[in-house]
């Protein structure tokens, strides 16, 4: 396995050096300090596996890799930062990256999330992993509060306090079409009454 590593701590990338090029399996192409340097030698030789820090100096370790991944889409790469926050995480998948392991990792979890990633996993330290689901669950739950707009007009009028067979006049259904969509309406809003569906949907804002 060819890899570059890319990290602008100079101690660092010694200590990666010294990690993993003594993996027998892994073949070190080359180190850099920025982002710029490693596009340079990219020009002339490509690695299977890029490691790469985020908070380099001049172009950024997210532009670094959605620039490798136009040109050679092929290579791997996983990051290795101290930077956990949702929004910088999301933003390095998108740009390309296939993995994301914090700084705070054990050299033998290094090693094992490179080899892991290699062999077409996508390693995450557990902390990224766990963040990853919650923004999963969190975008579920809004999903589901999503109302069509004739779930809203009828929302609308039971907060007036039309009955049933007033909206079924008003928007020229049937009694039972209003109510399957006040089942569905419930069932979105997790309610078991009128008060408590307006109440959410109030405080969601959809009303």
């Amino acid at each position: 396995m060819r890899m570059m590593i890319v990290e602008d701590n100079s101690m660092l990338r010694d200590n990666l050096l010294l990690l993993l090029g003594g993996e027998p399996d892994m073949e070190i192409m080359g180190s850099y300090g920025s982002a710029e340097a490693a596009l340079a030698q990219l020009e002339n030789e490509a690695p299977d596996f890029m490691l790469v820090d985020l908070g380099l100096p001049g172009m950024s370790g997210i532009e670094l890799i959605r620039l490798v991944k136009e040109k050679h889409p092929l290579i791997d790469i996983m990051v290795h930062t101290v930077f956990d926050g949702r929004d910088t995480v999301f933003a390095a998948i998108r740009a390309g990256a296939s993995g994301y392991i914090l700084k705070g990792a054990t050299p033998r979890e290094l090693i094992e999330s490179i080899h892991n990633l290699c062999q077409g996993g996508a390693p995450m330290s557990p902390k990224i992993a766990r963040a990853i689901i919650s923004e999963l669950q969190e975008v579920k739950i809004s999903e589901e509060y999503i109302l069509s707009a004739r779930e809203k007009e009828i929302l609308s009028g039971l907060e007036l306090g039309n009955t049933y067979k007033e909206l079924a006049a008003l928007l020229n259904i049937s009694p039972h079409t209003i109510h399957s969509h006040i089942k569905k309406i419930y069932e979105k809003l997790h309610a078991k009454s009128r008060r408590e569906a307006l109440t959410k949907a109030k405080r969601k804002g959809i009303i």
